[in-house]
């Protein structure tokens, strides 16, 4: 099994991987399949209109989420990769005031936001909570084209027919053209084991196959890049975050007063947990903003690894840019197994996905930069996830505001915690990570759909209500 360090790493903008980025490469996508994709066309029939639909949990919470104004941007032909976050506001208003999208290659086509584009709560799309569907029509109204796509986590979009085949594992045999195919914890380590090589070895030697080592360091570089420049914007802002719960920017401050600790020398017994809690914060609330992000695995955990290697970089007088990659790659082997097995999207099996899948990924990357073995890093990431089991996903307002910029911090302090414990010991251990990943995808199967990024439940209503 397969999945690049830099699928799982995507540098994309806010609120929302599966909510924002996932819709807007929708979009881009349908564009291309309009322009060139190998669909009947009636003789003469010439696309004039486009149209799209938000389902299930799109629908929920699309709007705190910015869900409508990624798919209008994506029709604009941007992709969360190439949008500026200071030019959104502009773009929304002037297609909003036109009533019509002009992407590069095509033709005009008309598109009026206010009922071309539908929340759709009554009629769910099969194959995944996130589902969206784009039309194209004719001047007299008749559908040319129709596609369904399905935002399945971390930016990852899939068609119908893709949902289909992954779930039927028929892309399974063509991934595993690499050295170290491992799908599951348990065979990762098995393969580490025969062959004496580190997680973040076996890794580099699968992103090898594709990538030059000079390609895939300057790869990971730009990752961390991305997000250390993220810290730094959200240490600089103040302000209150959009949205209308009027939440307070708040990490600008508590960096200040840590700083004045610090230059006072004054003790702080929790110094460390503080840090990392400022970093986390500071991420999730520029990804609250609508700034730039790098999924981690998705954008409602994007504070989790950033925060753990920023501690690592101010701790640990031993680390340095080659750490900082090995991090990255064990980080991504792990998130990959989670992925495969069980699932990195809120809307799919809540919060312990998103920020559980982070906060074990990040334990994972920092105990094999401290020296741990490979059978300690598998530790360090089963403490993690086993420890975020059950957790829901509940943002108030539909906005990844409260509770997911705390939650952030907190899952940065257990993976530093889940680290420090498994190197406390030789990497023995009773529960298996695949154990965790396997109870993990069942709570999810089980979880109420109205725990599952809807904001139908949970602190989501009786926020409100108290």
């Amino acid at each position: 099994m397969f999945l690049s360090v830099f699928d799982l790493f995507k540098i994309g903008i806010g609120p929302s991987s599966s909510h924002t980025m996932g819709p807007m490469t929708a979009a881009a996508r349908f564009l291309d399949e309009v322009l060139g994709g190998d669909w009947p066309r009636p003789h003469g029939a010439v696309v004039d209109r486009i149209r799209a639909s938000l389902h299930g949990s799109l629908a929920y919470t699309g709007i705190g989420h910015g869900t409508d104004r990624a798919v209008i941007l994506g029709l604009t032909g941007a992709t969360p990769l190439t949008v500026d976050p200071d030019a959104v506001d502009s773009t929304i208003a002037e297609i909003t005031a036109q009533k019509r999208v002009s992407p590069p290659g095509h033709p005009s086509y008309q598109f009026d936001p206010a009922s071309d584009l539908v929340l759709d709560r009554k009629t769910p799309l099969t194959g995944h909570a996130n589902g969206m569907a784009f039309s194209a029509l004719d001047a007299d109204g008749h559908v040319l084209l129709r596609r369904i796509y399905y935002s399945v986590g971390g930016g990852f979009v899939v068609s119908d027919e893709e949902l289909q085949r992954l779930k039927s594992r028929g892309a399974e045999a063509a991934a595993n053209d690499v050295p170290y195919p491992f799908s599951s914890a348990d065979q990762m380590l098995a393969m580490a084991k025969a062959s004496g090589l580190s997680i973040a070895e076996m890794k580099r030697a699968n992103e090898e196959t594709r990538l030059t080592r000079a390609e895939l360091d300057a790869g990971l570089d730009r990752v961390w890049q991305a997000m250390l420049g993220c810290i730094e914007r959200g240490l600089s802002k103040d302000g209150i975050m959009p949205g209308g719960l009027k939440v307070k920017r708040r990490a600008r401050q508590l960096h200040d007063k840590l700083q004045e600790e610090w230059r006072q020398n004054r003790p702080n017994p929790l110094l460390a947990n503080d840090w990392l809690s400022i970093y986390a914060m500071a991420v999730n609330e520029e990804n609250a903003a609508g700034g730039r992000v790098v999924t981690a695995p998705t954008n409602g955990a994007a504070g989790v690894i950033p925060a753990v290697l920023r501690y690592w970089l101010h701790f640990h007088p031993e680390a340095d840019q080659a750490s900082i990659r090995d991090f990255l790659l064990t980080a991504a082997a792990v998130g990959g197994i989670i992925k495969h097995n069980a699932s990195i999207s809120g809307a799919e099996v809540g919060c312990q996905g998103e920020v559980g899948s982070a906060s074990s990924m990040a334990a994972a990357g920092l105990a094999a930069v401290m020296g741990g073995s490979a059978m300690q890093v598998e530790n360090a990431a089963e403490i993690a996830l086993e420890h975020h089991l059950g957790m829901t996903c509940d943002p108030v307002g539909g906005l990844v505001q409260i509770p997911c910029i705390e939650r952030n911090a907190l899952g940065a302090v257990k993976a530093v915690t889940a680290a420090s414990l498994a190197l406390k010991g030789d990497g023995t251990h009773f529960v298996p990570l695949d154990a965790a990943i396997e109870t993990m995808r069942q709570t999810g199967i089980d979880m109420n759909e109205k725990y599952k990024e809807t904001s139908l439940g949970g602190l989501a209503v009786n926020v409100v209500e108290c």
